[in-house]
């Protein structure tokens, strides 16, 4: 298993920052979905156990769209989403690398998901990794 550290991040103002475990080797998501299009987002995921917002839960505005799943929070102040609950992984979060403090990250490792054909692409991740549609 790989080594889990401890990752910091946050909003544009600083009026949200957040802790979350991962490893220094991110696997980030480039996603082609309406929204992740438009603002460049690159997914790290993770378990909801493994997040922990640290300040400015009183400064987050909630966004949802289509199936209205997924929870989009911005920073009242900045405008900035530096996380968010996505549909593919309710029980996490999905935190934006641009957001993460760089200095426990050791290196990048970019993978493309079809977030513009969603449910295609969904079950065929899942079927690759084993898991119920």
């Amino acid at each position: 298993m790989t080594a889990l550290v401890a990752h910091r991040g946050g909003c544009h103002c600083g009026a949200v920052r957040f802790i979350f475990q991962a490893p220094a080797a991110l696997t980030v998501e480039r996603c082609n979905c309406s929204i992740c299009r438009m603002t460049g987002f690159l997914h790290i995921l993770v378990p909801g156990d493994r997040f922990h917002l640290l300040a400015g839960e009183d400064q987050l505005a909630e966004y949802r769209f289509g199936t209205r799943t997924a929870r989009h929070l911005f920073c009242r102040v900045c405008g900035i989403k530096s996380f968010y609950v996505p549909r593919s992984h309710p029980d996490g979060y999905s935190i934006h690398l641009g957001c993460v403090d760089p200095a426990t990250v050791r290196s990048v490792t970019i993978t493309d998901f079809d977030g513009a054909n969603w449910e295609r692409e969904i079950d065929a991740l899942r079927a690759r990794h084993g898991e119920g549609a």
